[in-house]
């Protein structure tokens, strides 16, 4: 997927906000929590997302994909493509959307229902 291909997806999914931060990369959140992050590392050609515990461990030794530096030093179960082959489109967006139901579901009660999640 393109950089702008991702941006638009991420940016579709409801209340997702966008704030460039971090040498120009593109900070999706949703309640002031970040889902994703696109163009973030040496190259700018990154997608970076949070995973369950069981998705971290089995992408962790994926071609292309890496535990994301910093976050995943610090415990943080986050997967960062950084090179091809990666993962194909579809399951790019499926992890993607599956951060932001993680990250939707951590908000708070209130935060929720004030979104009308």
């Amino acid at each position: 997927m393109t950089r702008e291909e991702l941006t638009a997806f991420c940016a579709a999914l409801p209340h997702a906000t966008l704030v460039v931060q971090w040498g120009n990369a593109n900070v999706y959140k949703i309640g002031g929590k970040v889902f994703a992050i696109i163009g973030l590392g040496q190259t700018g050609d990154t997608v970076t997302f949070k995973t369950s515990h069981m998705a971290f461990e089995i992408l962790s030794d994926s071609p292309g994909l890496r535990p994301t530096p910093y976050m995943a030093s610090r415990g943080l179960k986050w997967i960062q493509q950084f090179e091809k082959p990666g993962l194909s489109d579809d399951s790019l967006r499926d992890h993607i959307r599956a951060s932001y139901d993680m990250v939707a579901a951590g908000l708070t009660r209130k935060l929720r229902a004030s979104l009308g999640l």
